[in-house]
């Protein structure tokens, strides 16, 4: 990580006080009016300021507002210790270049010295254009279309280059160290450590020989987390937010998310999304291979996060459940039933 962090590694939120808020902001020139709003964020910080009169006005934020005059911005503070500033700096140009392509979605202001990413009294932080929208309906063939068109145009921006200081999703860092991190957190109650040892090993190799009967397949600049709560969906259409995620992977990872239901739903809606999809680029087929792999790592990685960031007050508040036997036994039954499901044959596109 580059710069003075904020606190300590556990609570590097702890001096982040509404007044210090409004001091970062001042510094770039944003000048709020003392009202904000906490915004529903855990790994980062972020909030919703409301400006003053000097500000409201200004041309930059002014250009940027929906409405024309501004009358609030989001700020995100990030988490100490996570990216290193050319990892920021990395996601906010392929935002940016993804908002030269007039795709709609919504980039860190340019802000103080030319900058996206700034910094004040040890805080790294962007500010954003406030967005609003709704949940999209994930159950609708022609959202689920324009959807899929909307990850097709990403994908092909994505595929132009690839990241250079943004990690790839893989096995080691989605899978192996979230499992170590886990049996080394001392959450997973003692008659169930063996068992989650053994599942969890289970789970790995199943998701190592996916990838292997899948072959080479290419990856890109993914969102990398591309989920309802990251689509604030409006009449015009969608907007989407927070590419804090986003690195290199196969293009399924920012697909098999829309997805839900039994496997002939999944099916129709993956006809539906691809659809969409291949209107702008071409997707191979071979990549269902790694959907229940995928989702196999990212229940492993859910649990170390929040394991990880237990000494966060916001954590406890937000997952009260997680330090206790029935969460660990839930996981474990999870990760049983993705066993049995990377032994099942791909999920199959399924024409209306």
């Amino acid at each position: 990580m580059d710069g003075k962090p904020d606190g300590s590694a556990d609570t590097p939120f702890a001096g982040l006080t509404p007044d210090r808020i409004l001091d970062a902001l001042d510094s770039v020139d944003v000048h709020g009016d003392g009202r904000m709003l906490a915004l529903n964020s855990y790994e980062n910080r972020v909030y919703q300021v409301y400006l003053d009169e000097r500000s409201r006005d200004d041309p930059i934020l002014a250009a940027h507002s929906s409405g024309g005059a501004a009358e609030s911005v989001v700020v995100k503070f990030y988490r100490a210790g996570r990216w290193s500033n050319a990892a920021i700096v990395e996601e906010h140009g392929f935002v940016h270049e993804l908002a030269s392509r007039e795709l709609p979605v919504v980039a860190p202001l340019v802000l103080s010295a030319g900058a996206s990413l700034q910094h004040y009294d040890g805080l790294r932080f962007a500010v954003y254009p406030r967005r609003g929208g709704r949940a999209p309906e994930l159950e609708d063939a022609g959202t689920l279309r324009w959807l899929g068109r909307f990850v097709g145009r990403i994908h092909a921006v994505g595929s132009v280059r690839k990241f250079a200081d943004r990690p790839a999703l893989d096995l080691r860092s989605h899978g192996e160290q979230p499992r170590d991190d886990v049996l080394g957190s001392g959450f997973v109650p003692a008659e169930l450590v063996e068992v989650y040892r053994g599942v969890s090993q289970q789970a790995l190799l199943g998701v190592r020989r996916v990838f292997e009967r899948a072959g080479g397949i290419a990856v890109l600049r993914l969102h990398g987390d591309f989920h309802a709560g990251n689509i604030l969906w409006t009449d015009s259409g969608p907007h989407v937010v927070d590419f804090d995620d986003a690195r290199m992977g196969p293009a399924v990872q920012d697909l098999w998310m829309l997805l839900s239901g039994d496997r002939e739903l999944m099916g129709r809606q993956l006809q539906w999304v691809l659809e969409g999809y291949e209107s702008f680029r071409a997707f191979e087929p071979v990549e269902l291979l790694l959907v229940e792999a995928l989702r196999t790592l990212r229940i492993l990685h859910h649990a170390a996060w929040i394991a990880r960031r237990w000494n966060d007050p916001a954590f406890p508040a937000a997952f009260p459940w997680f330090n206790t036997q029935r969460y660990w036994q839930d996981h474990i039954l999870s990760l049983r039933e993705q066993i049995a499901l990377m032994d099942e044959p791909p999920i199959e596109r399924i024409p209306s």
